[in-house]
């Protein structure tokens, strides 16, 4: 009984496995047509902000900007980041430049796109210090994306993390201590691992040991 069980399973599990491969484009330029596809993000009216079209960020997508004849097309890179490489498929009928805006941490880098004409359609790699920007970049007789720009996630997710950790770290050991009722005559000796203690004092009723913020990632002693 278990090994008919075990033989319908592996059975099934076959079918599925032909099931999904002749669901998959039978050649691999198709494939890729369809990976392509797949990644690509269109304009939408949510992403815009007044007349720039804000994508979010992510490895692997292909951002879609429209470009016009005689109408220059902003792409504006994130405070900070520095540029690498750019690379155009189509050199001859875009032009394609850089320039940059404001000082400082604010600085910002922005690359100028324009086409020649009508009808034409190309990609562009830009690659910075931070991350790479794949665009595919397509003209049209008269509509033109003014400028694209990014939200970042990952990058606002860790700058979240950061805050919450110092807020971690700011946080009082014990909350309704009175200063000047806390007793700091400790002396902290022995060997100096990474979870050493930096301080230890009391309040008359009970004892406390401070450690280092970085405790909360590495290894330390059962305390019983």
């Amino acid at each position: 009984m278990i090994r008919a069980l075990i033989l319908a399973a592996s059975a099934m599990a076959l079918a599925m496995g032909v099931a999904a491969q002749s669901r998959e484009p039978a050649s691999p330029t198709a494939r890729v047509t369809a990976a392509n596809r797949a990644a690509l993000r269109e304009p939408s009216s949510a992403g815009y902000i007044y007349a720039v079209q804000v994508y979010p960020w992510a490895e692997g997508v292909l951002y879609r900007l429209y470009a016009a004849p005689e109408r220059i097309t902003d792409i504006a890179l994130q405070p900070g980041e520095t540029i690498v490489s750019v690379a155009a498929g189509d050199t001859v009928r875009w032009t394609v430049g850089d320039t940059t805006s404001g000082i400082g941490e604010s600085k910002r880098v922005h690359i100028l796109v324009k086409p020649f004409s009508a009808g034409l359609r190309t990609n562009l790699v830009i690659a910075t210090d931070r991350r790479t920007y794949h665009l595919q970049l397509e003209s049209t007789p008269a509509t033109a994306m003014a400028a694209i720009s990014w939200t970042y996630p990952h990058d606002e997710l860790i700058a979240l993390r950061r805050q919450r950790d110092a807020a971690v770290a700011a946080t009082p050991i014990a909350s309704g201590l009175s200063v000047e009722s806390l007793n700091f005559n400790y002396a902290i000796s022995g060997d100096k691992p990474a979870w050493r203690p930096l301080r230890a004092f009391d309040d008359g009723r009970q004892t406390y040991i401070e450690f280092s913020p970085a405790i909360a990632v590495g290894e330390a002693p059962r305390c019983s």
